[in-house]
């Protein structure tokens, strides 16, 4: 025989408090009551086996418990998934789900958005693998309620992104205060955060009196810059350290597999980091800058910040930016300076 299923009103009235107390209880953690009475009502709901009806609850109120994430390559880069599983975790302690729908190069935002549309999300948000610049649909700028890791063209959505510049200042300054004065810079070609970055590398200078060597900023790969680009660290390497003229002391990488080709390519000029070039870098790829020898520093990007930023926003905790919150990353200090 089917055991009937167990409302809010069973209870509501087995507990002699209202089907509100009980609501609130199991489903909203911000409404008030004594801790006393949340564990009674969870407690019953648990061994009567209430299951939560929310196709019922998402007619009543013109949503579900969830909220959509339109996720261009988020889900495919190891580093950037930092941002979905804080977002995630945050969501989750508001009683909410997250629901993911990766975006490839080619598909049709506005037909991801009407898909996620259909499962009544209360909010939707737009997250990319890195910052970058998007130019959505005239249609979707009342829809996207958040943008993170990147910004909207028009800046017409709230965005949360990487604080670059400040964090190239940072780690500039960081290489100055240890002494190194002759800085190059391998930086990522047609990147937002490459001019960003560059811009806060020439605030540093600036703020100590000093002038960076145009010719030892360079592009670390052919093209635009991408896993799959041809690299010119090697060739850089060569044509700095070749000759007898004046040398960098430390080397700023764009990334830290751009930190990488640099160590390989300094070692075959034989040449010791830190004692005879100082390297840092910014992304704070674990698997990469604490394994080399000497771990690398770097400024490690703020993902996790910005999907527990995200979470707390999509959950009612925190107000969403009027228009664009930078957020910092952090300077991570290992032995390459």
């Amino acid at each position: 025989m089917t055991r009937s299923r167990v409302s809010m009103q069973d209870i509501a009235t087995r507990l002699g408090v209202s089907v509100k107390t009980v609501s609130g209880a199991l489903h909203n953690p911000s409404i008030r009551m004594s801790d006393e009475t949340r564990h009674r009502i969870r407690a019953l709901a648990n061994e009567l086996g209430y299951v939560p009806n929310l196709v019922a609850r998402g007619m009543r109120q013109g949503t579900l418990p969830i909220v959509g994430m339109v996720a261009e390559g988020v889900i495919t880069q190891p580093f950037a998934t930092e941002i979905v599983r804080s977002f995630d975790n945050v969501l989750r302690l508001g009683g909410l789900r997250l629901i993911v729908s990766n975006l490839r190069g080619r598909d049709d935002v506005e037909a991801e958005v009407a898909e996620l549309k259909r499962l009544m999300p209360q909010r939707i948000v737009y997250a990319s693998m890195y910052h970058r610049t998007v130019t959505l649909p005239a249609s979707l700028t009342d829809t996207i309620a958040l943008m993170v890791n990147c910004r909207e063209a028009s800046d017409a959505v709230p965005a949360l992104v990487p604080a670059e510049r400040a964090a190239g200042r940072m780690v500039t300054a960081h290489l100055l205060s240890r002494g190194r004065r002759r800085i190059a810079f391998l930086n990522l070609p047609g990147l937002v955060a490459a001019s960003l970055r560059e811009s806060g590398f020439r605030d540093a200078h600036g703020e100590a009196g000093l002038q960076p060597n145009e010719t030892w900023l360079r592009p670390a790969t052919a093209e635009l810059y991408s896993d799959r680009a041809p690299s010119l660290v090697g060739s850089h390497i060569a044509d700095w350290f070749a000759g007898a003229g004046e040398r960098p002391d430390a080397i700023l990488c764009g990334n830290d597999r751009v930190a990488l080709e640099t160590y390989n390519a300094l070692r075959r000029a034989g040449l010791d980091v830190p004692g005879d070039v100082a390297v840092a870098s910014f992304d704070n790829q674990v698997e990469i800058a604490a394994r080399l020898d000497p771990p690398l520093t770097t400024m490690a990007l703020p993902h996790r910040e910005m999907g527990r930023l995200a979470g707390e926003m999509l959950s009612g905790q925190r107000a969403l930016p009027a228009t664009v919150e930078e957020v910092p990353f952090r300077l991570v200090e290992r032995a390459s300076v």
